[in-house]
């Protein structure tokens, strides 16, 4: 039987939590610090089941979500900077993304440390589109919706018979989603955190179901995304969720719906 050795994955956390932070890594001095030394950074992010991109967008999102503090948050926008996983234009648009599916208060939470990072790094500030520079129809941009929300979502929307509904299709589909200053699976993963911090049925398992039957996600990778959410929101939350994304795995390959019984 071979011996891993406890020394080597020390020194691999080490030299992971370097990388994906941005900075020298802490030596740890308390059991819960070994933790993410040895297990978090040692053994989750050095899979290969998930590339470094999502990794950072889902662990930057949760970070915001779960409560993690200012300075975890700074390290992961830092690490995925300094790589050049994500550019600082991406960041600010995945402020945004994450304001719609997981509240304003937490995307000003994301905007604010993407500006911390970017001072500390003496970024020069990033181009970033006005969300609508031009005049628009209402009609025309409701249209533009219905039809990002079938495309996105994989299946048609109802009619928008009420504000909220009208909301989604004008502003969540018909503006955010056609911004292209972050391509579409990337919005995927932040999606995917949102949703699943909500607890709403619902949009969890739609939105895990839409992420695979679009090709964005693929089913093992949406695997290692619950290992590596779970990391953030706790083992019972993340448990829920691949319970969800091993349903939906088996209904895409076999070709149906979300809701099927």
């Amino acid at each position: 039987m071979a011996l891993l050795d406890p020394i080597e994955r020390g020194q691999r956390g080490l030299e992971t939590e370097a990388e994906v932070t941005g900075r020298a890594a802490h030596e740890p001095a308390t059991l819960f610090e070994q933790s993410w030394r040895d297990f978090v950074f040692a053994e989750v992010w050095t899979r290969p089941g998930l590339p470094r991109r999502p990794r950072f967008l889902v662990a930057i999102a949760s970070a915001v979500t779960c409560g993690l503090q200012d300075s975890q948050i700074d390290d992961f926008v830092r690490g995925a900077l300094k790589t050049e996983a994500l550019t600082l234009a991406e960041l600010r648009e995945a402020a945004l993304h994450l304001a719609v599916y997981a509240g304003w208060g937490n995307g000003g939470k994301l905007d604010r440390a993407v500006t911390r990072v970017a001072e500390e790094l003496g970024l020069p500030p990033a181009e970033v589109p006005a969300i609508c520079p031009d005049p628009w129809d209402p009609d025309v941009r409701s249209q533009r919706g219905h039809d990002e929300f079938a495309k996105v979502m994989t299946f048609a929307p109802g009619p928008p018979a009420t504000p909220y509904l009208e909301g989604i299709n004008n502003f969540v589909f018909g503006e955010m989603w056609c911004r292209r200053g972050l391509d579409e699976p990337s919005r995927r993963w932040i999606t995917l955190v949102g949703v699943c911090e909500s607890g709403a049925e619902i949009p969890i398992r739609s939105h895990i179901h839409a992420a695979i039957s679009s090709g964005n996600c693929q089913p093992a990778e949406m695997l290692e995304f619950c290992l590596q959410y779970g990391t953030h929101a706790g083992w019972p939350k993340a448990s829920r969720i691949q319970s969800v994304v091993l349903e939906m795995i088996d209904k895409v390959a076999k070709g149906l719906p979300w809701h099927a019984k």
